[in-house]
């Protein structure tokens, strides 16, 4: 019996110890999903927020221009992405009809000098004869990226070039992707005189039907020869009518992005130097531009989407223009520094070209385009991760000399970081690049807490989380980001500019994982990342309001406060962001001092973006799986509790009476909400 006492008195002791332990864990529970922020929202204690800070990059990546945002439906329109005598390099081109019915290969006897392969057609049936042609005609056909977008009541414009040998009797139709169905279509007759020179035919389609994948067709019954170049197919419907897809511009848009870096990116370095953005191939009229293969994404562009178009869209955007040039340098090969002034020499007209009197050489040509006055480029980036390589230095050194020189005012980007450390060498600005894990990026909050506020300001011109992490663009990578740039934002003393990379990608030519914006010929969604881009547009230009966080677990979330004006309502706001990285729910409470007695009114808006699951993505079939949602926002006060999500980024938008508070003189118009 005395044995079973001892035994009972120890089990009584452990279950003791036990709900000791477990109240103390409860204790640090609690503790951890707490967590006070201070806002100091008096005039003084603000600080102005570069007007520049959020933009956009746009590299052609991932068919992102060619078979993206520019409208032209039509891939290898001018015939120069394959050689002469190849028929099967005319890809995505194909030929309607059999060897014995039709001949198609390409030579250079095309009208342009800068691209002088064109298509040529040899007819063997006819509509009469032993050879009689089907009654649909021979001849080719061309898919677009991945297929056409054709939407019943839209007109599309369709142009090319021809030469005949016989009398003409040619159909241009739009038609499914087998052929079948003819949703629009227009027939070309003349005489061999008509045709026996190079002739420019438009036409314009009406679609009678919508089909997602659909495609161009020029057939004929008429034995003889011709030859094509340059077909285009275009819808009329673009953005602002300057040729870019509607949709796609539309989600930058809704970005408010104070600038556009262009045209990339490695895109503008090349494997090799033959094959790098080179922007006076790219200008004049799209008919005589020759394209270029970019051997980085694999891929030809016929550079419809060049030089001028870039500043065009920047300008449709409100957005400052940024351009990257090569520096002499690719991949594997460059310049010696000793042989580099011909590139210079490239970059000061491209600037006269964007800058320059319409008078000028290459202003004039700019003119000629159908914009004679001026755009506004105020920044050039001299390369892009060039930093490393050999000739590097040397080369930039030129191009800083030569533009400070005749454009002093322009602002010069070194691709060296000088986050850590001071730059060897003169620059407004600097790169700054970073793909990494969901962990580090958030932990980068604090990358530029300790940056010196005297050298040149950083340009955080790619960020993105990558790897496992990203998926195809995770809830969790997009978190990961929102930590990072809410530490961009405090520290916007130190960053002049930031965007995301990249941009955009064609579900059928991912080259690059993740991207901001995902589309196909006719769908599109914005992943995670860019919902949280759309956190910060109101951010450009505002002011940053002192703040202190005091958490329990301050390695799992981060915040900031901006005070800025709708350009919505015109009505002043503080915002207030709130990354929680974390696996708990955290009650905050938040105190806003140096405010007027009743400054601010009763309710507002909280917006959330969360998920289920921290790895949820959006896609073609659930596009809003993962997105903002916004409600209203009760019992506003200078002091409040509130709720924030586990793994979630949520913004608090209060609204402030305009009776009571001016905004400061360096606030800037942005949306309320998103």
């Amino acid at each position: 019996m005395g044995s079973s006492k001892a035994s009972c008195t120890v089990s009584l002791f452990q279950l003791f110890i036990v709900v000791c332990l477990v109240f103390q864990c409860f204790a640090r529970v609690h503790a951890d999903l707490s967590a006070t922020l201070i806002v100091n929202a008096s005039d003084a204690s603000g600080k102005p927020i570069p007007e520049t800070l959020f933009g956009i990059f746009f590299e052609e990546i991932n068919h992102a221009g060619a078979g993206g945002i520019w409208a032209e439906l039509v891939s290898n329109r001018g015939f120069e992405a394959g050689g002469p005598n190849t028929p099967s390099n005319i890809d995505p081109w194909s030929i309607i009809g059999s060897g014995s019915l039709i001949n198609v290969e390409t030579d250079r006897s095309s009208c342009f000098d800068r691209n002088k392969v064109a298509l040529r057609l040899e007819v063997l049936c006819d509509s009469k004869g032993d050879n009689i042609c089907p009654a649909d005609g021979v001849g080719v056909y061309n898919p677009g990226f991945w297929g056409m977008n054709i939407e019943q009541g839209k007109k599309y414009k369709v142009v090319f070039y021809v030469r005949s040998t016989e009398s003409l009797n040619l159909t241009v139709s739009l038609t499914g992707s087998n052929g079948v169905g003819n949703l629009a279509s227009f027939v070309i007759t003349g005489s061999a005189l008509d045709f026996s020179n190079w002739t420019k035919v438009e036409t314009l389609l009406v679609a009678k039907e919508t089909n997602h994948n659909s495609r161009l067709q020029l057939t004929t019954t008429t034995k003889g020869v011709i030859w094509l170049d340059q077909v285009s197919a275009m819808p009329l419907d673009t953005y602002k009518g300057h040729g870019f897809r509607s949709d796609l511009v539309g989600m930058l848009a809704d970005l408010k992005p104070k600038f556009i870096r262009f045209p990339g990116g490695c895109f503008v370095e090349g494997e090799w130097l033959r094959n790098a953005f080179r922007w006076q191939a790219t200008v004049g009229p799209w008919e005589e531009r020759p394209g270029h293969f970019g051997d980085v994404w694999m891929y030809w562009t016929d550079d419809g989407l060049g030089y001028f178009e870039f500043l065009q869209l920047a300008e449709d955007l409100d957005a400052l223009p940024i351009w990257v040039f090569n520096n002499g340098v690719s991949h594997n090969d460059q310049v010696d520094t000793s042989a580099v002034l011909p590139f210079v020499q490239e970059a000061l007209d491209g600037i006269e070209f964007a800058r320059g009197d319409p008078t000028s050489k290459w202003g004039s040509l700019r003119a000629d385009m159908g914009h004679p006055e001026p755009f506004d480029l105020r920044y050039v980036a001299v390369g892009n991760e060039d930093c490393g390589k050999k000739n590097y230095r040397g080369n930039y050194l030129e191009f800083f000399k030569a533009i400070r020189n005749a454009y002093p005012d322009i602002k010069i980007i070194s691709n060296c970081d000088g986050s850590s450390r001071s730059l060897d060498h003169p620059a407004d600005m600097y790169d700054y690049h970073v793909y990494t894990n969901a962990n580090d990026m958030f932990s980068r909050a604090n990358a530029f807490d300790r940056t010196s506020r005297d050298g040149p300001k950083a340009f955080v011109s790619e960020y993105a989380v990558t790897g496992k992490d990203a998926g195809t663009g995770s809830l969790l990578a997009a978190l990961a980001e929102a930590g990072f740039l809410i530490g961009l934002e405090k520290n916007s003393d130190a960053v002049e500019m930031v965007s995301y990379a990249p941009l955009f990608v064609n579900a059928n030519d991912r080259r690059w994982n993740p991207d901001s914006i995902v589309f196909n010929s006719f769908q599109l969604y914005g992943t995670p990342s860019y919902w949280v881009q759309q956190f910060f547009s109101e951010s450009s230009g505002a002011t940053l309001l002192g703040s202190s966080l005091q958490a329990t677990s301050s390695n799992s979330i981060v915040a900031s406060a901006i005070t800025f004006q709708s350009s919505v309502d015109k009505k002043n706001y503080i915002r207030i962001k709130v990354v929680n990285f974390g696996t708990n729910a955290v009650n905050l409470k938040i105190s806003i001092a140096g405010l007027e007695p009743n400054s601010l009114q009763l309710s507002g808006s909280q917006t959330v973006l969360t998920s289920a699951n921290v790895m949820d993505e959006n896609s073609f079939s659930q596009p809003k799986k993962v997105v903002p949602n916004q409600s209203l926002l009760k019992n506003v006060g200078k002091d409040m509790n509130v709720t924030v999500p586990p793994r979630s980024f949520t913004s608090f938008d209060l609204l402030k009476e305009s009776s009571n508070l001016k905004m400061t003189g360096h606030e800037s118009s942005s949306r309320s909400s998103i």
